[in-house]
């Protein structure tokens, strides 16, 4: 029986490459894989970060692959994902979400709107690679992860998989709460990215989403936190 495919969206200011370590370890077990960039990102640094541009780009990795994927996406690119999923839920077996498990709405977008110019002085970023943060923050504003999750449709799989001290994690029994059959994995010793923290852990994860893709239980499954 074939591998069921894997595609992999990355979080902002980062690329595709942060998935090497699961692209190797899942193309060995036999499943086909694509890590994508995001636009203002990697291959695709040169385009402007929008939110249809970015589901544009995830449409192109899961429509190049043999069968419906499971989705993987870490921070915006779990974000990303979810929306692409809600809206099209016929083009993915599933979706695993990392590292963006609050509202990126009222006062989490407002703090980050007032501290990113700041972060950008200090580290003396390029103005031409700062505006990806800027165009994350004009596209998503306003955005909904519940009302995403709301819009798929019940017999989708969907997990949710973040380190313990992920600062955006705080919001992740509400989303489990909103999604029948949603199940929570929380993996120690590990941050926000979570896939590079806990590189082993998480593959194995994966390994074990994939193999059970299909065979969901409707009961959510939390993890001890």
């Amino acid at each position: 029986m074939p591998q069921p495919p894997v595609v992999f969206v990355h979080g902002l200011s980062t690329s595709s490459a942060i998935w090497s370590h699961q692209l190797a370890v899942l193309t060995e077990a036999g499943h086909p894989c694509v890590a994508v960039d995001l636009p203002g990102h990697g291959r695709r640094a040169d385009g402007r970060f929008t939110l249809d541009a970015a589901l544009a780009a995830i449409d192109e990795g899961v429509r190049g692959l043999p069968a419906p994927p499971l989705l993987v996406g870490l921070s915006l690119g779990g974000y990303t994902s979810l929306a692409y999923a809600a809206r099209n839920p016929d083009a993915v077996a599933g979706v695993v979400l990392s590292g963006c498990s609050t509202e990126i709405r009222g006062w989490p977008l407002r703090a980050y709107s007032r501290v990113s110019p700041v972060v950008a002085r200090v580290l003396r970023r390029a103005r031409e690679t700062w505006h990806v943060v800027t165009d994350m923050l004009t596209a998503m504003h306003g955005h909904s992860s519940l009302a995403d999750l709301r819009r798929l449709p019940v017999p989708l799989p969907v997990w949710f998989v973040n380190g313990r001290w992920d600062v955006l994690r705080f919001g992740e029994r509400r989303l489990v709460a909103a999604r029948p059959g949603a199940r929570l994995r929380v993996l120690p010793r590990a941050g926000h990215d979570v896939n590079t923290h806990a590189p082993v852990a998480f593959t194995r994860v994966l390994l074990e989403v994939v193999r059970d893709l299909g065979r969901v239980s409707p009961t959510a499954a939390l993890a001890p936190a």
